[in-house]
This record gives structure tokens, sequence and C-alpha cells, in this order.
């Protein structure tokens, strides 16, 4: 298959209007919009049912939040609105489903809280079965007055989810109980003191994991224990080039292990840039491999195609997607082409 189906999550306070449906060719990194796929307000993080056949994303809303769900049109990628729930907190950020396809999980931001929902048997919401509140705080008083839970992640083998909360300096860990979380024993890991976890993946080789840190701009690599669920932080990189030292208005976003476990991308907002290290898959230990500019503003989520030969990078405050050619044997990321012109992109997510 050479064109796949990208859907683009955005920020609807200019432009957009909500979920957009883009095609991608991966023999030529083409990139193109083909249609506004649903109306929907501040859809800023994406993601699909196992089955690939649901797609689901977040209402990022100051005031109450919103998970809703969308039947996807196998022939086309078309999108068919099925429901919505609340997420009883504020600025849902992140979402993640179990492997079997019966949990839902939304991290809200704000209120520092995790939603469980049920999914129906159409792929739709339920109405949400658990709340679970994150409690503390951090010593950056205007960014970790409160926990605030960002990222929902899953274990390789889908029994517990990973969610990394700015707010507490902490990734909380909880394993599924019969479409409930519960606490894991160890329950959390803590970064260190003003780090701000905010994004995590884990390496291929279920051995590692890694965590982006959005406000002192590093990556902590820690070890994975998969039987006991634990992370030993083993080592911390800053995502900068060394030396950097006016960091005013800069914050990481997002991270990404490549498919074959050898490199990790990170993305530096205001510096507008994806950093790249290359990992010891013996250690886990990252080495700095250098940066590539996105060529615009604020980089969010980025993406790296099926075929592992592209990367996507979604530039919130200019508007646009850049692509990147990927050279597999080095890392390195070459811009590829034009800009693609995107209202406020915040989150890429590859289609069935």
């Amino acid at each position: 298959m050479t064109e796949r189906t990208l859907y683009v999550g955005t920020y609807t306070q200019k432009d957009s209007e909500g979920i957009y449906i883009y095609r991608f060719n991966t023999e030529t990194g083409a990139l193109r919009q083909e249609a506004l796929g649903a109306e929907h307000a501040n859809p800023s993080f994406l993601t699909l049912h196992p089955q690939g056949h649901i797609l689901y994303a977040v209402d990022e809303n100051w005031d109450a939040g919103q998970v809703s769900s969308y039947a996807i049109d196998p022939a086309t990628g078309a999108l068919t609105f099925l429901n919505r729930q609340p997420t009883h907190g504020t600025l849902p950020c992140h979402l993640v489903v179990k492997p079997d396809g019966g949990t839902l999980v939304v991290a809200n931001y704000l209120s520092g809280s995790v939603a469980v929902y049920p999914l129906n048997s159409d792929g739709s919401v339920g109405e949400p079965s658990q709340i679970i509140q994150h409690e503390g705080s951090g010593p950056n008083p205007e960014r970790q007055e409160g926990a605030h839970a960002h990222n929902t992640t899953l274990s390789p083998d889908g029994t517990r989810v990973y969610v990394a909360d700015l707010g507490i300096d902490k990734v909380m860990i909880y394993r599924f109980d019969n479409g409930r979380l519960e606490p894991n024993d160890p329950d959390h890991v803590f970064v260190y003191s003003g780090a701000g976890p905010r994004h995590f993946d884990f390496h291929p080789n279920g051995r590692f994991a890694y965590i982006i840190n959005e406000l002192d701009l590093t990556v902590t690599a820690c070890a994975f224990d998969a039987g006991s669920g634990a992370l030993d932080p083993i080592q911390t990189h800053t995502t900068l080039p060394e030396g950097t030292v006016d960091r005013t208005g800069f914050s990481c976003a997002d991270v990404h292990v490549s498919s074959d476990g050898r490199f990790l991308y990170g993305s530096n907002r205001g510096h507008d840039t994806l950093a790249i290290f290359s990992i010891d898959r013996e250690s886990g230990r990252l080495t700095p491999a250098g940066h590539a500019s996105t060529r615009g503003r604020t980089p969010r989520n980025f993406t790296i195609d099926p075929t592992g030969n592209w990367v996507l990078a979604a530039n919130q405050d200019s508007d646009d997607i850049c692509v990147f050619r990927r050279d597999v044997d080095s890392g390195q990321l070459t811009p590829f082409g034009d800009l693609t012109p995107t209202p406020m992109p915040v989150c890429l997510l590859w289609g069935p």
C-alpha cells in the first residue's frame, strides 16, 4: 500500500473545524488534505480501536471535557459520529484503548484526573466506570500547582497503563482489572523534581521506556521490568544542543522510538526541532545524534510512518505539517518538499 490515510487532530480556536483526513504517499512523500473528517471542538488527540474500525477523539475543553467516537468507513476513511461522553474533568489531552477493545482510558490535563470507560459492542463509548484523581504538586508554581495527567500509554503486553503526570513529576502505573484500573505495585516512578513528565514510549524490545520531560527539556531513559511493571530511571539527557543557555519559551512535547529500536526522537517547542538520539539496544542509554528543524513553529505530536522511511511533524503555531525523509541507518531527518498547510495541527494518527 503506497497511500495511507492520516487523521489530523487540531485546535479550533482559529480556522480549523475539527478532524481532517489527509493522504500520504509512502513512495513519493507527498501529503495532501482530502477532506474535513468531522466537525469537532479541539480534537487535540486521537486514537484508534484495536480493530481499526473506530476513531476516538478528546474534546479539549476548559470547562467540561468530552470524548467522542466515530465509525471509520473502511473504503474511504470517512468518519461517522457515534456518540460523546463527558470526561468529568478539564482539558482532556490523551487517550488509549485496551488491546481487547473493551476499555478506553482518558487523561484530563487541567484537572489531573483519569477517566475509564467501557466500550460498547458497536465501538461507542459507554458511561464512565471510574474517575481517578491524582494528588500532589511540584516546585514550578505556574505549571505544577496541582496534578496534570498528560499521557496514557499501554505496556507492551497491554495489561497496564502508564500515565505521565506533569504536575507531580511522576508516571503513575495502573493495571487493568475487570474493566477498571487498580494501582500497580509499584504504583509510580518519580522522575525528579521539576521535570514535568509529559509523554512516554516503550522500546520495541520491551526492556526500556522513555519519558520526555516538558518543563526542563530532557528525556529520561528507564529500565522496564515487564513482570512487575516497574520503571527504573537510568539516564536523563537534554533534548537541546549542548550549551544552549537561553531556553525562554522552550518546552518539550512528544517522544517516539523507531520500530527498529535504534533511534529516539523528541519534539522541542520554541527551539522548533526534533531531537535525534541513537539507542544502545543492550543498555537502553541514549547518545545525541543531532537536531532537525521542523521549518515551522511549535511542533507538537509527530509520527514515524509505517514504512519507517518518513517522519511527519505537526507545527501548531505556523499552521503546517513538515515531512522529513528518514535515513533508517543513521536516523537522520531531511526536510522533504513543501510544508503542508494545516490549521493548528496537534495530533497525527495513521488510519487502519
